[in-house]
Parts: C-alpha cells; structure tokens; sequence
C-alpha cells in the first residue's frame, strides 16, 4: 500500500525533496550519523547557558547536556531524550533548548548509547540512570525534584514511554508528565497506518530495520515492554502523558490506540493530532502553522503539568 500524498499539509511539501527518506542498514548506519553530524545545522540562537558533563551509572559514565534559561531556585525540569530511532542524534537538540527558553526550565538531554552497538537496554538504562541522578541531586541542580517530567520525539518518545514503564514498575518516584511526541513504540507496526511502504522521513522498512538493530533480533510479541511500550498488556499506574503525532505518520494508528490504552488505564492521557503532518516535519519545518500548533501545544502541557 502507498500513501497518498495529497492528504500532506502543503507547507510541509517542501521537506520532501530536503528530507528525503532515509534507508538505513547495519552497513550504513555508522555513515549515515557521520553525514548528520557534518551537515547539522546550527543551534537555535537561545539566552540559555549550557553545560556539558558525565554522570555515574553501573554501566560506565552517561554523558548529559544541561539547559537552563536562569537560576532562579527549585525551578522544575525535563529529562529530554532525543530521536533518531534509536540508532542516531545526540543531546545536542533544539526542542530541549526551547523547552528550557520557554519555560525558564532546567532540561537535562541525556546523549544515550545508540544501537546497533550498544542494543536494548543499553540506552533505556542510560535514560533511568540519568532520571535518578535527576532525583538525587535536586538540592545541588537547583531544581524541584518532584516537578520533572521526560520526553522526547520519536525514538525518545520510545524511551520516554519505556522508561514510564520501567520506573512504575521499580516503585520509583514517578515523573509529573511523560511527554510522547509521535513516539516510536511498536516494534510490529500492524496497524492500518503500518501497512503503507511510502512515508516520508521514516518508512516501513527503514523502521522496521531499526527496530531489529535496537531488539537484536525480530521478538515479536516477546519483546519487552519497555523497549516497545504498546507490547504492555497492564498500563495502570502509568505517569500522566500527552501524546501528539501527525496524521501522515507510520506511527499514527499504533500511537493513538496506546494514548486509548493509557486513558482506559485510568492514566491522564491528552491526545494531539495533527492532519497534514509526516513523521518528524515539525522539528525541519518549524515555521510551518502546523508544526507551531504542535509546539504549543506541547508547551503548554508541559506548562501545566510542572507548575500545576
């Protein structure tokens, strides 16, 4: 099956030839982070400070980049995890810069272990790591440790509804939000949407190449639920969330039946849709009317859910 592609807001068109979509391998995959990285855009030009460090973990150092708009005391904060599905990007991100800008935040983006070398848990466990020294070091941050949320795009979405999981389960203190903005969270795709070859950015195939380099394997439905959240049969006592994806996403059915999941689990869900928009146009094509929407929409969620 294709996509038809009249039903792609026209400002987001454009990003079809800049951004077309990507195919990648275990061969490729190593190339391909090296070619983003030498053709990444300059940051968003923000008034915030950053700073860059290595926190502990069992698993070695997990490095962090810190963003903060002031200093103003028991500010709250954001564990941001960035996308790539699994396999590429870095904490270097402008979502996490103007996140903090906006909110006069402390955003901590955590620069995970990236598959295929480094495999599920790895990055699930660098992201717990990070969200406990979160916990632990709230006087020396300067934040108020009870007033964290985690998010991310995409794969860090992915990451953010694992690691939701991971820390209801483990009895630790639960995040005021998770924020899931088209997160990447079913490894099988066997949805309505799933079924058409030709999305833009991010397509079947490619995803589903993804998905076997993160899960070392192709598990099915055995694969753990934190790595692919909507293999979890049991959702109660899951984080408020909000959930947005686009209508023209592969991931569209599967996230929109997980934010169902959530809010028929008792858990706070608020669901964004937004028609016209492909996988990841918001973050390329930001100036687009849609892509605004988005973002104000996941400000103002977040707003709502760290100062309460």
């Amino acid at each position: 099956m294709e996509l038809d592609y009249s039903r792609i807001d026209p400002e987001l068109l454009p990003g079809l030839e800049a951004f077309p979509a990507l195919e990648i391998t275990r061969d490729n995959v190593v190339a391909l982070r090296n070619a983003m990285l030498a053709n990444r855009a300059e940051p968003v030009d923000l008034p915030i400070t950053r700073e860059a460090k290595d926190i502990p973990s069992e698993d070695g150092a997990v490095p962090i980049i810190i963003y903060r708009k002031s200093e103003r005391a028991h500010q709250p904060a954001v564990l941001w995890i960035h996308g790539g599905g699994y396999l590429l990007g870095s904490a270097e991100d402008d979502r996490a810069r103007r996140i903090a800008h906006e909110l006069d935040c402390t955003v901590v983006s955590v620069d995970y272990r990236l598959a295929p070398e480094h495999p599920f848990p790895a990055g699930l466990n660098d992201c717990l790591a990070a969200y406990q020294w979160m916990q632990a070091s709230g006087e020396a941050l300067g934040i108020n440790a009870s007033r964290v949320a985690i998010g991310g795009a995409s794969a860090g979405g992915g990451l953010a509804a694992g690691l939701a999981l991971k820390l209801r389960d483990l009895g630790e203190p639960l995040p005021a939000l998770q924020l899931l903005l088209y997160p990447m969270i079913d490894n099988l795709h066997d949805t309505p949407s799933g079924q058409y070859s030709n999305h833009p950015v991010w397509p079947q195939a490619t995803s589903f190449a993804a998905w076997e380099m993160y899960l070392d394997g192709t598990p099915g439905l055995e694969a753990s639920i934190y790595a692919a959240a909507t293999r979890a049969h049991d959702l109660k006592g899951s984080p408020p969330a909000y959930l947005c994806v686009g209508t023209e996403d592969l991931f569209y059915d599967e996230d929109v039946q997980y934010a169902a999941r959530l809010s028929q689990a008792g858990v706070p869900c608020e669901l964004a849709v937004f028609p016209g928009l492909y996988h990841g146009a918001d973050s390329f094509m930001f100036e687009a009317k849609v892509s605004q929407r988005l973002h104000r929409s996941l400000i103002n969620a977040l707003r709502d859910a760290l100062e309460g």
